[in-house]
């Protein structure tokens, strides 16, 4: 059987993203914010806390320079904070 990445609710696309970038932000992952050069999703709740977001990372715009043992480990947090989220609105 084929696996899909189509989301469920499609609505959901921009927040996903936003978790991703401040997740990698929190694990010191060099990535571009959005790709077209653009800093969207860069102002996060935790902007004051991780410093001010350059994006003149030169060659390093995108996921492709990371290692999968990176990505995955992004992946794997957006898990479990999505878990923990849905645990904590169900109790």
């Amino acid at each position: 059987m084929a696996r899909s990445n189509r989301k469920v609710v499609p609505e959901s696309r921009q927040m996903l993203d936003q978790m991703k970038y401040e997740i990698a932000a929190e694990f010191g992952l060099n990535v571009g914010y959005g790709g077209k050069g653009s800093l969207a999703g860069a102002d996060t709740e935790f902007g004051s806390e991780l410093g001010e977001i350059n994006h003149s990372y030169g060659q390093y715009k995108g996921w492709g320079h990371l290692t999968s043992r990176e990505n995955g480990s992004v992946g794997g947090e957006i898990t479990k904070r999505l878990i923990r989220k849905a645990e904590q609105h169900l109790l």
